[in-house]
């Protein structure tokens, strides 16, 4: 199952950190080049334990839907997220946040996915979505960065 790290300094404390990643209009926003929206489950707002968002998002030229739930969180360190239902066969995205230099919030992103379809998942886990998944990752964080 891959899995891979991606860390950030944002220009805020970690709780607003916190709270900007639990923001669905900020990650729709983030996400706009790809059409993403909320279309279920809270769909403005700030998330919170417990509670689902649907994204809808267009990848690859084909629109995907994935369902995320708030699993576990410890404010304002770090909170999960996991799939529901979507494209893939395991997603779990931890966040985490911690205080860095003077004001600013060193956050660190950790993902562990999988494709469905056995083989042909591994495929496409290795050819693509190894180097997709991270590149996308960044892109969100840098527009994070850029609005807190």
């Amino acid at each position: 199952m891959p899995r891979f790290e991606i860390t950030t300094v944002l220009p805020c404390l970690p709780e607003r950190a916190f709270d900007a990643c639990l923001d669905v209009e900020a990650h729709t926003r983030s996400m706009a080049s790809f059409s993403e929206r909320a279309v279920g489950g809270t769909t403005q707002g700030r998330l919170v334990l417990g509670q689902t968002v649907t994204f809808q998002a267009r990848h690859f030229g084909v629109p995907w839907r994935l369902t995320a739930r708030i699993t576990d969180w410890d404010p304002p360190r770090f909170f999960v997220d996991e799939q529901e239902s979507g494209p893939f066969k395991h997603w779990r995205h931890e966040h985490h946040f911690a205080p860095h230099g003077d004001g600013g919030t060193l956050m660190t992103d950790v993902i562990d996915f999988a494709s469905p379809l056995g083989v042909l998942g591994r495929f496409a886990d290795a050819a693509v979505l190894r180097w997709y998944m991270p590149k996308l990752i960044t892109s969100r964080n840098a527009y994070l960065a850029a609005h807190v």
